[in-house]
C-alpha cells in the first residue's frame, strides 16, 4: 500500500482469523472503526471472518483496506468486498515483510495457525528488526499472550524488552491505546 493513500500515512497490520473465536466478530468490526477513526489504513489477509469484520468497520470510515496474499496461493476463497487494494507477494516471507516493513502498528486477534504465524513473526520483528507496537486484542489473543508469557516463550530480557507488546481486552481498551499512541507521536 502506498502510505499516502490515507491522510495520516499510518498503517496497521491486522492479523485475525478466518474462523472467528466465539463472539469476537463484533469486536473485530469495532476495532476496524477505532483504527479508521485514529487514521490508520488497514492491511490484512483480505479474507472473511474477523478480517472481513475489521474491514467492514474500517470501510465505514473510508479507510483504505489492503489485502496481502500470496501470488500463487492455495484456494483460500474470494477476498472480502471491502478490499480496496491487493498486494500479491511471491513468498510467505515477502508477505510478512509486506505487512510489517511499513506498519506503524500490529493488532492481532484470535485465529488459527496462520494468525499464529503472523503474530509470532510480528513479535520477532518487534524485538529484532525495529521497534513496532504490537497489540493483542480480545479474549482469545489475550489468553495466548498470557500463555506465552507463563511458559517463557515471551520473556523480558535486557536485549529483548517487551514494552512494545500490550494486551487489550476490548474495543474501549484499543481506543484508549490508540489515543495514547497518538499522544506519544505528537509529544515534543
Amino acid at each position: 500500500m502506498n502510505r499516502t493513500e490515507n491522510a495520516t500515512g499510518l498503517t496497521v497490520a491486522m492479523f485475525a482469523g478466518v474462523v472467528p473465536p466465539d463472539g469476537e466478530e463484533p469486536l473485530a468490526e469495532a476495532a476496524g472503526v477505532a483504527l479508521a477513526r485514529a487514521g490508520y489504513a488497514l492491511k490484512h489477509g483480505g479474507y472473511n471472518g474477523l478480517m472481513e469484520a475489521a474491514a467492514r468497520g474500517a470501510a465505514r470510515h473510508q479507510a483504505p483496506v489492503t489485502a496481502i496474499t500470496l501470488a500463487d496461493r492455495p484456494d483460500w476463497g474470494a477476498l472480502n468486498s471491502f478490499v480496496t487494494t491487493t498486494v500479491y507477494a511471491p513468498t510467505m516471507g515477502a508477505r510478512l515483510h509486506a505487512y510489517l516493513d511499513d506498519a506503524d502498528l500490529v493488532v492481532a486477534m484470535g485465529g488459527g495457525v496462520g494468525t499464529l504465524h503472523e503474530l509470532t513473526a510480528a513479535l520477532y520483528y518487534a524485538t529484532t528488526i525495529r521497534s513496532l507496537p504490537v497489540r493483542v486484542l480480545g479474549p482469545a489473543a489475550c489468553r495466548l499472550s498470557a500463555f506465552l508469557r507463563e511458559e517463557g516463550w515471551l520473556t523480558e530480557m535486557p536485549t529483548r524488552p517487551l514494552g512494545f507488546l500490550a494486551e487489550l481486552p476490548d474495543a474501549e481498551a484499543l481506543a484508549a491505546d490508540l489515543k495514547a499512541l497518538a499522544d506519544g507521536r505528537c509529544a515534543p
